[in-house]
């Protein structure tokens, strides 16, 4: 046997690449199941990641526990790194203000401004995980709003700077220096958050004829749709974060870290909310609830970007 004909036995493989037609029909067919599976995702992702006897833990949950831990490894960072003259225990301090600030604000955004009518009749559910007029049926919380937690946020986070920091002259300027300390690591967090929607099969995108669409179980048009949870993921999480934090050493005026925030997430969100699905009766002027309420935090960044000083200053807070 010559060694062409060898190496033609022990490696067929390589016959294969070498005819054109037959390593295009490799490749078609391989892009072809990549995409069948790429497009099903969400069908093979189990919203229940494991069960404590009859309580089901969800991704969702999971993925806010996350974001909470993100946040305040990035924040612990900066105050250890970056010399901002900012004690720790302040942080350790406020975090149970911002998680229960947030979650509350969360809940209760989306119960009153997307679902009232279903909550109007069902007043228990609202924090309640259990059905009280079906034997106490565990049937979970779901629903968050993030417009509602980072007002439920902002309240609690005001609510602690004064009590912490006083009602003194320049209480204002300790207040969004310390939300400036915020400001860089939050967006990573709600990276996970949309994770979150992402893995409980909700607020999926608009219908489209792209080849990166979804198909989402809930949705029982069967049509494909943007995974507009992903393009959020990334837009106003990860980008965001990017650019926050590669920015976040510079001597910016006290505040400029937070309006620059508010300015990225309202137009990051704007942008998103193109391919988001409309919450039904939320459409005024072509434009969607999500994205009035980022013309609004774009409005009010900049607003807060152009009434800081020119000149940088931080004071220590303790």
């Amino acid at each position: 046997m010559s060694s062409a004909t060898k190496s033609a036995v022990t490696n067929p493989k390589k016959d294969i690449f070498k005819q054109p037609a037959l390593y295009a029909i490799y490749f078609i067919l391989y892009t072809l199941c990549m995409l069948y599976i790429w497009q099903h995702i969400p069908q093979y992702i189990n919203p229940i990641a494991f069960n404590i006897g009859p309580i089901q833990i969800a991704w969702y949950g999971i993925m806010y526990l996350v974001a909470f831990a993100v946040v305040y490894y990035f924040v612990r960072y900066r105050i250890q790194r970056d010399n901002l003259g900012i004690s720790l225990e302040t942080v350790q301090d406020f975090f149970p203000w911002a998680i229960v600030g947030l979650l509350l604000g969360a809940r209760l955004g989306d119960v009153f401004i997307y679902d009232w009518s279903y909550f109007q009749n069902h007043l228990s559910q609202i924090f309640l995980p259990f059905d009280i007029h079906n034997n106490w049926q565990y049937i979970g919380i779901y629903g968050m709003s993030y417009f509602g937690g980072l007002v439920g946020l902002i309240i609690t986070f005001v609510i602690f700077s004064f009590l912490r920091f006083g009602l003194k002259k320049r209480s204002i300027a300790k207040i969004l220096e310390f939300s400036d300390l915020f400001a860089p690591a939050v967006p990573l967090g709600f990276t996970f958050g949309r994770l979150g929607n992402f893995a409980n099969g909700e607020l999926w995108g608009r219908v489209t004829n792209k080849f990166w669409g979804m198909y989402f179980p809930a949705d029982f048009s069967g049509q494909l749709r943007h995974p507009s949870q992903l393009y959020e993921a990334f837009l106003e999480g990860i980008l965001l974060f990017a650019v926050l934090w590669s920015i976040r050493k510079i001597k910016f005026p006290t505040g400029y870290l937070t309006a620059l925030y508010l300015i990225g997430y309202g137009l990051a969100r704007f942008t998103a909310e193109f391919f988001r699905e409309p919450d039904n009766g939320w459409i005024f002027w072509q434009l969607t609830f999500g994205q009035w309420l980022s013309v609004f935090l774009f409005i009010t960044g900049t607003s807060l970007l152009f009434r800081r000083k020119s000149s940088s200053f931080r004071l220590p807070l303790h």
